[in-house]
This record gives C-alpha cells, sequence and structure tokens, in this order.
C-alpha cells in the first residue's frame, strides 16, 4: 500500500501552527489541505454563547446557521459576516469576536466547504479519528501487548488491509 496509487491527495487539518507547511513539504502531491470543520464550528459556538447569553434556543439557531452557512458559502463568506455583527450592549463579545476574526482571517484559505463538499471530500477529522481508534488502537492496545516500530508498522499495514473491504484483502495477497 502506498500513497503513489491514489488519484488525488487532499489533507485534513486542524490548523496547527506549521502543519499545513509540513503536509505540503512532506506529501508533495496535496491539493488542498482542509481545516478540520468541527475545529471552525468550535469557533462559532464560542462567539454565540457570547452573542446570547441565557437564550440558548437563539445561541443553537445562530450557530446552526452559521455554520450551515460555512458549508454552502465558505469562511469568507463568514468572516465578513462576523465582522459586521452590530455588539452593542453585549458585554465581552468584541474580545471574543476578535479572537474568532483572527482565527478565521489565519484560516480561511482551508474553508472552501462548499468545494471540499461537492467533490466528495471529509471536512471533519471524526471518521479518521474513530479509524485510527478501532483499526489500529483495538489491535495494538490491547492488553499485555508490547510493540517495537518495525512490528507495529507491519502490524498497523496488515490491521488496515484486514479491515478494509474484501476486496482489498484478497488483493493484496493474491499473487497476480
Amino acid at each position: 500500500m502506498n500513497l503513489g496509487g491514489a488519484d488525488r491527495w487532499v489533507a485534513l487539518s486542524d490548523g496547527g501552527i506549521g502543519l499545513e507547511d509540513f503536509l505540503r513539504a512532506n506529501f508533495p502531491r496535496v491539493e488542498a489541505v482542509i481545516l478540520d470543520f468541527y475545529h471552525v464550528a468550535e469557533y462559532v459556538a464560542k462567539l454565540s454563547r457570547v452573542l446570547h447569553p441565557g437564550d440558548a434556543d437563539a445561541d443553537r439557531r445562530w450557530r446552526e446557521t452559521t455554520c450551515e452557512e460555512l458549508k454552502t458559502s465558505g469562511g469568507s463568506a463568514v468572516l465578513e459576516k462576523v465582522r459586521s455583527l452590530d455588539l452593542a450592549d453585549r458585554a465581552g463579545a468584541a474580545s471574543v469576536r476578535a479572537e474568532v476574526v483572527t482565527y478565521f482571517t489565519n484560516q480561511t484559505h482551508r474553508m472552501d466547504y462548499p468545494h471540499y463538499l461537492a467533490q466528495g471530500w471529509q471536512i471533519g477529522s471524526g471518521p479518521v479519528e474513530s479509524a485510527c481508534k478501532t483499526v489500529i488502537g483495538e489491535r495494538m492496545k490491547g492488553g499485555g501487548m508490547r510493540w517495537g516500530e518495525d512490528g507495529a508498522d507491519a502490524m498497523s499495514h496488515l490491521r488496515a488491509l484486514f479491515c478494509s473491504s474484501d476486496n482489498q484483502w484478497a488483493a493484496f495477497w493474491s499473487k497476480n
């Protein structure tokens, strides 16, 4: 198994400093580095809470609407929405908005969610994180198990094949 056979390379990142540079340097065919949608949603939720203190329904509606706008219009549109908010009579909202504006400004180029979704790409890291837990974690972290680097690498490849569709397992072991 290697990445060379993939038609497209797409990376999903939590937006940490230097990660995009690392991904582009080590995976040169990456055509898009997508910012994990749920990391962005956490910033939206934080702002929503200060915009609607004590009003859980308004908080939920604004958060859901804004997250849907991220998916349909992208990060730039939501950034403009956030910048244009009227914060009169909203104590503490200005500092949270400033934090969200800074985050969005630094990350907008990775928030083209309408394009990513149109391509059929994942925008959240949940499936990958879940796969790490079930494919690797369940096999490698059992009671009494100890792995060296070579053994862990070999077992991880076999486990990924085993957990893939039947045709992947059979194709690997065929003598074609």
